[in-house]
């Protein structure tokens, strides 16, 4: 797969940004950020990912988040969790400390609502501002330049960084204050993982009972059955082949934070907290880097 698609970019100012993390998201995302002709610097805790970045796509890159930050009008991040979020942010070296004073810092990093909320309020405390901005759309919809991004913060900031954003997305939106896009992401993920064991059942009776499941999911998905997954996971499904995609081990780590979260809301899941297991018997088959459409190696005999 290409580093970046190519893609038509809305006409926005240029602007003086960063990019925390490059990897299989962020390389791509700071891509089309360069590509719609922002001045982007960028970080990566492995230098010579970033240095790889800059020969391809220009800019510069920084040795600490904090270097990188400096004079940026929106710092963008994508990383692993919500330590490595805070690794990035907070300290001596991290963004908060380089950033000048009413700079917005963008986070694409699916983590919890509870350090979505801690940041934003020592952002506020620095006058800085904070959104919390998870994406969907795995890394096609990055390469590509069209992820969802679903926004928590305040409208002032959202405003200024919608359409910077729209640089690698086709839907940017806000959908409540600090933490409400990281919760709209576990609705997302829950979403997800009960489609996903639904069509792995489905396909799995339909290989039993001999049928050309392919061709079944071409009927079925004109119907009232169609579903993202179906059209862009089911005959690869059909195949075996799980060698691409979202990774069973990062959608047990976004199932870990929606399990979390229930706990804390009282909400019940009992669904997805039994795909989460199903997801953890596929790791140890060895899939933890298997697509998570895998969940139908379990059903093989």
């Amino acid at each position: 797969m290409a580093s970046v698609a190519s893609k038509s970019y809305e006409s926005t100012p240029p602007l003086k940004v960063a990019f925390l993390g490059l990897g299989v998201m962020g390389l791509p995302m700071a891509g089309h950020l360069a590509l719609a002709g922002h001045s982007v610097t960028v970080y990566n805790r492995t230098p010579a990912k970033a240095e790889a970045w800059v020969a391809e796509f220009g800019g510069s890159h920084a040795k600490t988040p904090r270097v990188a930050a400096q004079d940026a009008q929106i710092v963008f991040a994508c990383v692993g969790n919500d330590d490595d979020l805070r690794s990035v942010v907070l300290g001596d070296d991290g963004a908060f400390a380089g950033m000048k004073q009413g700079a917005i810092f963008v986070d694409h990093t699916t983590a919890s609502a509870n350090v979505a909320r801690e940041l934003y309020d020592v952002a506020k405390g620095l006058g800085l501002h904070f959104v919390d901005a998870p994406v969907s759309g795995g890394q096609a919809g990055a390469v590509n330049g069209v992820l969802t991004v679903m926004c928590g913060g305040e409208q002032g900031a959202f405003d200024s960084i919608r359409d910077v954003a729209g640089a690698f997305a086709r839907a940017v939106t806000l959908v409540g204050g600090p933490g409400a896009g990281q919760l709209a992401k576990m609705v997302n993920q829950i979403c997800i993982a009960g489609l996903v064991q639904g069509l792995s059942e489905a396909i799995a009776f339909g290989q039993s009972a001999d049928l050309d499941m392919k061709l079944v999911l071409d009927v079925i998905s004109k119907g009232a059955a169609q579903s993202w997954q179906m059209e862009n996971r089911g005959k690869t499904m059909v195949d075996g082949k799980f060698d691409f995609g979202f990774a069973v081990d990062w959608m047990r780590k976004d199932l870990s934070l929606v399990l979390d979260e229930a706990r804390r809301n009282g909400a019940r899941v009992p669904v997805t907290a039994v795909v989460d297991q199903f997801y953890a018997d596929v790791q140890k088959q060895g899939g933890g880097r298997w697509d998570t459409s895998s969940l139908i190696t379990r059903l093989k005999a």
